[in-house]
């Protein structure tokens, strides 16, 4: 509702800052890359960053300097950003992907604030939904300085929904500076955690942000891979933690054996368990179970559709196998496609045909591994391009 104690009303208002507004985890992610590089630039720089997630406020905590400010974002309802507004007072507003929040973009714009839109995609279903409601999408688009965007399919949506297509601007997406920055530490932790589950030669299946039936699914081609591949164990990351229990009913339903992730930092994990399935019940390590990895399965794209991030597992030389659900990620996607450094399978069959040829061809699982890497590399600077415009819309 945006009230404050007085220590915090103080803290706004002692100096001016950017606001910047990121939903959750990935544009989370995107949005600390963006601040770190315009500090790189202009170090007195200072942010009022506001997500709508525990994950995203989490990860942001860790992150965020002194100078900063981390907090949940106001209600938009115009009295709400309008008190805002009027504390913060902030140099520019700037929105990661998909946020178009009506009476946030409005009011900033009476107030002369400048407003730019970051890594900005729009989904198709996002995208059937604004057209039915075109004209006031037009008015909140004709309301932004700068609209910079993931693909050329983003850039036609912008523009046809009434964008100025003037200021939108192509850069590809952040996601895969994000990728880059993140890997080394994440790498690290891995072979650690590693050493202290499993054995050095253990080969490891890891489901990525899985969705509901995503983990039964895996149990069952583990269960009938493993006599055949004695070093093979599963490690289940559900995209939502809040689902453990219900993960956990499904592992004890197949008779594997389990640990959580959780219980080893508590203490109470059995060092010499090295259990069938390893269930990640803790936030903001996926990276680490992806850089450990030995085959990599990512969901929300098997018995959900969306799709989730390729380009984190990407970043480590793996191979990566979805589904046939990946509307939300489809420019990303067909870069891999395009580079022959992703799998993609339609059901429960073709996802355990391809993880078994994958485990017997060591050729193939490092071939897809290191063009999926050189996709990363080849795709970066989404994100210190976008700086460049923002500091040039700034002068």
């Amino acid at each position: 509702m945006g009230f404050y104690g007085v220590p915090l009303y103080a803290n706004l208002r002692s100096r001016r800052r950017v606001w910047i507004h990121a939903v959750s985890v990935g544009e989370m992610y995107i949005a600390l890359r963006f601040m770190d590089e315009v500090r790189n630039c202009r170090p007195e720089t200072a942010f009022v960053l506001t997500t709508t997630t525990s994950t995203g406020h989490a990860i942001a905590e860790k992150r965020v300097v002194q100078s900063d400010v981390l907090l949940y974002f106001p209600a938009d309802f115009p009295f709400i950003i309008k008190r805002f507004l009027d504390c913060l007072n902030p140099l520019a507003l700037i929105l990661v992907e998909s946020e178009l929040w009506p009476n946030m973009i409005r009011l900033a714009r009476k107030r002369n604030i400048p407003i730019m839109l970051l890594n900005g995609r729009i989904s198709n279903h996002s995208y059937r939904g604004y057209k039915k409601l075109r004209p006031l999408v037009k008015r909140i688009l004709g309301c932004f300085d700068l609209l910079c965007v993931q693909s050329d399919e983003d850039s036609h949506r912008l523009i046809d929904l009434g964008a100025d297509p003037e200021r939108v601007e192509i850069m590809g997406s952040g996601k895969y500076d994000v990728a880059n920055t993140a890997s080394e530490q994440a790498a690290k932790s891995g072979e650690a955690l590693r050493n202290r589950i499993f054995s050095s030669n253990t080969r490891l299946l890891v489901g990525g942000s899985t969705w509901p039936g995503e983990e039964k699914i895996l149990i069952e081609i583990y269960k009938s891979l493993r006599d055949r591949f004695q070093d093979l164990r599963l490690v289940l990351t559900p995209r939502h933690v809040e689902r453990a229990r219900e993960v956990i009913s499904e592992i004890k339903t197949s008779g594997l054996s389990f640990l959580r992730r959780s219980e080893i930092d508590e203490g109470r994990a059995q060092q010499s368990l090295f259990p069938d399935v390893l269930l990640v019940d803790t936030t903001g390590e996926l990276n680490i179970f992806y850089s450990i990895a030995t085959v990599i399965f990512v969901g929300k794209s098997l018995t959900s559709k969306g799709g989730q991030n390729v380009i984190e597992p990407a970043v480590f030389a793996k191979p990566i196998v979805v589904g046939p659900h990946m509307e939300n990620f489809a420019s990303v996607t067909d870069d891999f496609f395009t580079a022959n450094a992703l799998i993609q399978v339609q059901d429960k069959r073709g996802l355990k045909k391809a993880i078994l040829e994958l485990w017997n061809d060591d050729e193939a699982r490092q071939g897809y591994g290191s063009r999926a890497r050189q996709v990363v590399l080849d795709k970066a600077g989404a994100i210190p391009a976008s700086v460049k415009r923002y500091l040039s819309l700034m002068k």
